[in-house]
């Protein structure tokens, strides 16, 4: 049995309405540069440097034991080091700390070690002592700023290869109304922004191309079939012929990412924040601001461009 959670045959006029999207974004982006410019990012310790611990918990006969995150995560936080961040790395016994940098000289650095070591005691033995510093944080910012630009340009690319370059300019143009809003979030919220949210962001990027890509392509298909109809009924039609997949797909996203946030602990609490966000805004970036777009940038139809728009302009009109 089919599951369809929008019923076929829907003729939601979503073109009609494309003022009021673009609009509502714009304000949207306006908000989301007021709030990174005037409080910024809540930069972890990936870019803020500090102190990175890898250790091995131990029973009492020195034999490896599942590691009792929890209990070390409050341990550690007694401490009043600032942030510390506790995750399990490869085996259960073995546990990453990362504690952010303490404000001084290298001294103080290694007095932080001394109390977290202290701190652990004889159950956990020390595998691993790093010292992270805001130099490294600062290259770790320009990578993810470069890997995000980049890849933002190779699905431009993409697109522009694979359909024409109004699809590319509207598809890029979704993306990074998604991007830049999931900064906003994090910075008004100023959740921890570190590698694994890169990560998110990379990810929000390719969910919401993988939908819009969708959309242009039913766009298409209904741009050689049906040559004399008007391009905003063409533009809705093919919305309303996607949506259901695209409800869909977006809707058991969620429960998987619900599912992470609710269940995956504090340590991917940021990165499950950030995809969630993003297939939302994915979600209607594709649906109410990628495709009415390209009435806006006027794209081709059997070769021609100025037919085309003129006619959508005195339909849409």
């Amino acid at each position: 049995m089919l599951l369809r959670l929008v019923p076929a045959g829907t003729t939601v006029p979503f073109v009609r309405f494309r003022a009021i999207y673009l609009a509502f974004s714009v304000a949207l982006l306006v908000l989301s540069a007021a709030v990174f410019f005037g409080q910024g990012l809540n930069f972890g310790i990936d870019f803020k440097g500090g102190i990175l611990l890898q250790v091995t918990a131990l029973d009492d006969k020195g034999a490896e034991k599942p590691a009792d995150v929890a209990g070390l995560r409050s341990r550690l936080n007694a401490l009043g080091l600032g942030e510390v961040s506790i995750q399990n790395f490869g085996k259960e016994s073995e546990v990453l700390i990362r504690v952010e940098k303490q404000p001084g000289d290298n001294k103080r650095q290694m007095l932080a070690i001394e109390a977290v070591t202290a701190a652990l005691g004889k159950n956990f033995r020390v595998g691993r002592e790093e010292f992270v510093g805001p130099k490294v944080g600062a290259e770790l910012i320009e990578a993810g700023i470069i890997a995000t630009v980049l890849a933002l340009l190779a699905i431009m690319a993409y697109v522009w290869f694979r359909f024409e370059w109004q699809f590319a300019i509207a598809a890029v143009a979704a993306l990074t109304h998604d991007v830049l809003l999931t900064i906003g979030l994090f910075s008004l919220f100023q959740f921890e922004f570190n590698l694994s949210t890169v990560a998110a962001v990379l990810t929000i990027a390719g969910y919401s191309i993988n939908d819009t890509v969708v959309v242009f392509d039913r766009v298409r298909e209904n741009l050689r079939k049906y040559k004399k109809m008007a391009m905003p009924d063409l533009m809705n039609l093919s919305l309303n012929d996607t949506l259901s997949r695209t409800v869909l797909t977006s809707l058991t996203t969620l429960l998987a990412l619900l599912a992470l946030f609710f269940l995956g602990g504090e340590v991917i609490r940021g990165f499950s924040i950030a995809l969630i966000w993003g297939v939302v805004v994915g979600t209607y970036s594709s649906i109410c601001l990628a495709v009415p777009l390209l009435l806006i940038l006027r794209i081709k139809r059997l070769g021609r461009s100025g037919d085309s728009g003129d006619a959508a302009e005195a339909a849409a009109g």
